[in-house]
Parts: C-alpha cells; sequence; structure tokens
C-alpha cells in the first residue's frame, strides 16, 4: 500500500524557545513550506510502499534542515504546540496571503500547532470509504498512541494532546460517510451552506483525499495525530493503519464498521467524536467506546487487543519489525505521558523541551547511520 507523510514541525533555540523561521527556510530549501504561523514548517513525503524508503524520504529533508539551522543557533522542537512559545499571538509567515488573513480571523492561534498528517492509498471507492469508516471509528488509537502536546507557553495544559483540543475541527459534525455519493453530496451542501473555505477546509480526524476534492480520490489522510516526532515510531503508527486496512479489505463484514456494529451510523459518528476527546485527554489511559459493541475499554488494552489479531498478518506481510516500536511504546507511555512523568519529578517544561531536542537530533543521526548500512532486511 502506497504510503506519504505531512509532516509538521516548530523551529526553536537549543533551550526550547520556539523561533519562527518557517518563512526564509522556505525560499531557501527545497521541499519545505510555510503554515499560516510563522514558527512552524512543512515538509511532504512522496507515495511510496517501502517502509525504509520512507525512512529515507523522512530524514533526509530534516537533515537538510538542521545544517541550514545549526549556523543560526537554532534546531528542531519536538511535541504539537508551543511548549515554550507565545500562544497568544500570531506570527504571520505571509502577510500578504489574503488565506492566512481569513484564518487568522476566524481561528488565531488555535491553529498554530504541528502535527503529522498520514496518507494511505487507496484508488477504488467503495473499499476507500470503508477504511475511512473504519479509520474514523479508531483514529482515537492512533491519536492515543501519539499524543505529544501536554505543554503550551511553559505551562501544563491538563491534557495529554492540547493540539487536539484546541484545534479548530471543521465543519464540527462530520457524518460516517456510506459512500462516494454521500461524501460529494454533503460537500456541495457544506460548500454552498458557507460552513467551509473550500474545498480543503475539511479538518477532520480522516478524510478522503485526492487531486480534485471531492470527485478524483485516491487516498485516506489521517489528520489526528500528534506530531511523531520519531521516524521509526511513526512508521509503526503508520503500519498499524495499513494492517487494519488489509483485515478490512480482507474481510470487510468484520471490520466495516456500517455492517460490523450494533450501532447506526449517526451514533457511529457521535462515539467516534467522542473517543478523540477522551483520547486527546487521557491518551493510553482513556477509557473509550468500542465501536462494535459501545462498551467501554481503555484505549491501551484496545491496542494491545488489535495488535494480538494482527500479528499473523504482520508476519506474513513482513511488517512486525515495523510494528516493534509499538510495544515499549504501551508498555512506557507516550511522548505526552513520559513527558508528563518527568515534569512531575521536578523537571520544567524548558528542560524538557531542551533535553528532548537534542535527543530528537541525536536519534536522527543514529537512525540515518542505521540506513547507510545494509539493513535491507529489518524494514519491508
Amino acid at each position: 500500500m502506497l504510503k506519504g507523510f505531512e509532516v509538521e514541525m516548530y523551529t526553536g533555540k537549543p533551550n526550547g524557545m520556539v523561533v519562527g523561521v518557517a518563512a526564509e527556510a522556505a525560499r531557501e530549501l527545497a521541499d519545505f513550506v510555510t503554515e499560516p504561523d510563522n514558527r512552524n514548517l512543512e515538509y511532504t513525503t512522496p507515495p511510496e510502499a517501502s517502509y525504509r524508503r520512507q525512512l529515507e524520504l523522512l530524514l533526509e529533508p530534516r537533515q537538510r534542515l538542521r545544517s541550514w539551522l545549526t549556523p543560526r543557533g537554532l534546531t528542531l522542537l519536538p511535541g504539537s504546540t508551543l511548549s515554550m512559545g507565545d500562544s497568544h499571538r500570531f506570527e504571520r509567515s505571509d502577510p500578504a496571503n489574503a488565506y492566512h488573513d481569513t484564518i487568522e480571523a476566524a481561528y488565531g492561534t488555535r491553529v498554530v500547532t504541528a502535527s503529522v498528517h498520514i496518507n494511505l492509498g487507496m484508488s477504488a471507492m467503495e473499499p476507500l470509504f470503508a477504511g475511512l469508516r473504519l479509520l474514523r471509528c479508531e483514529a482515537a488509537l492512533l491519536l492515543a498512541m501519539s499524543a505529544s502536546s501536554p505543554f503550551i507557553d511553559g505551562e501544563i495544559s491538563g491534557a495529554h494532546s492540547q493540539r487536539w483540543l484546541q484545534f479548530p475541527l471543521t465543519p464540527p459534525r462530520v457524518p460516517l460517510f456510506g459512500s462516494h455519493g454521500h461524501y460529494v453530496a454533503w460537500m456541495d451542501e457544506q460548500l454552498a451552506a458557507g460552513s467551509m473555505f473550500n474545498v480543503r477546509h475539511l479538518w477532520t480526524s480522516v478524510r478522503p483525499n485526492g487531486d480534485d476534492r471531492p470527485h478524483d480520490l485516491n487516498r485516506i489522510e489521517i489528520r489526528i495525530c500528534d506530531l511523531i516526532a520519531d521516524p521509526r515510531l511513526l512508521l509503526a503508527v503508520t503500519a498499524f493503519a495499513e494492517l487494519r486496512l488489509h483485515q478490512l479489505l480482507a474481510e470487510p463484514e468484520r471490520h466495516d464498521p456500517l455492517r460490523a456494529s450494533r450501532l447506526g451510523a449517526e451514533a457511529l459518528a457521535d462515539l467516534a467524536d467522542a473517543n478523540d476527546r477522551v483520547a486527546a485527554r487521557s491518551s493510553l489511559s482513556g477509557t473509550l467506546l468500542d465501536w462494535r459493541t459501545g462498551r467501554p475499554i481503555e484505549a491501551r488494552q484496545w491496542l494491545e487487543r488489535e495488535l494480538v489479531a494482527m500479528a499473523p498478518l504482520a508476519a506474513e506481510l513482513g511488517l512486525d519489525e515495523v510494528l516493534a516500536p509499538l510495544q515499549p511504546l504501551l508498555a512506557e507511555g507516550n511522548v505526552a505521558m513520559r513527558w508528563l512523568e518527568r515534569h512531575r519529578g521536578g523537571e520544567s517544561v524548558a528542560s524538557i523541551i531542551s533535553a528532548e531536542a537534542a535527543a530528537l537530533a541525536e536519534q536522527e543521526m543514529l537512525q540515518a547511520a542505521w540506513l547507510a548500512t545494509d539493513a535491507s532486511h529489518a524494514l519491508g
């Protein structure tokens, strides 16, 4: 299955303070683009089925960016909110951009977040929308694994994913699409009503994507994940989602929520949105509702159950090694949980972000060195 990533990251000082240089970096470096706020910038990896190749594609732009940042005394910062920034002011990357005017006026700094969007290629419409339904109903699990925004403005935010709680979901209610035709008709209604600025303005946990939305679609875009700064962990989360889609394709009657759940489409959409909010607050420790039955289950337990069920398929497809980082994540906690534990132990937000930024740079160097060796057997 083809996959690709849209990665947003903050830039800043080694002490953790966010410093915006996105406009300048995008002018001088190929493959980087700005967001409305100048403090984070984005790069995209092209569609590629190989996980090993995607690791290369994730690391290479960062190496070039780091070479550009280092002489300026700057680095890349982990986390999905302004952990050591000022969330009360907007720092425009392109003051002349009319669309950015609209975004700032409508949402302010609620949109000043960093995340990763995971794109999984599917071209047939019926499987694509079945996959969309499945991942929408399990999006909370992906957020639970990726939560990395427990801080904002140097303080505890009160959530594991402050990003997801503050980001303006648009429109606020999105149905569970029963078909491509349902999606097209609903999109036309939203655009006519003015609840969306354009076809891109569907800001929800998971959405269909393609070259000419809403008609020409070729992938599912997972938007709910906080920034997963560790490329190997990002690939593991992606493999989890891909394997769920393979299970759906093999047995749609067991894995398509519209066919396998006791609940109707409207109740499923409400359940998914409620689960997303719980995962944003408590991530792996949150009590979610299983879309199959409506019964409560801890996010960590749900993930463990799915990993056991998909283990034979993962081995068959050679993805068991790609999935491997999920086991320590479930055992030790995600980024937000580990950061909060350190903060409870007496570390300041600044010291945590500073140490994690240095650790991320070292991690990327080690992964790049690993790729330079003959390790082709380890990643599919």
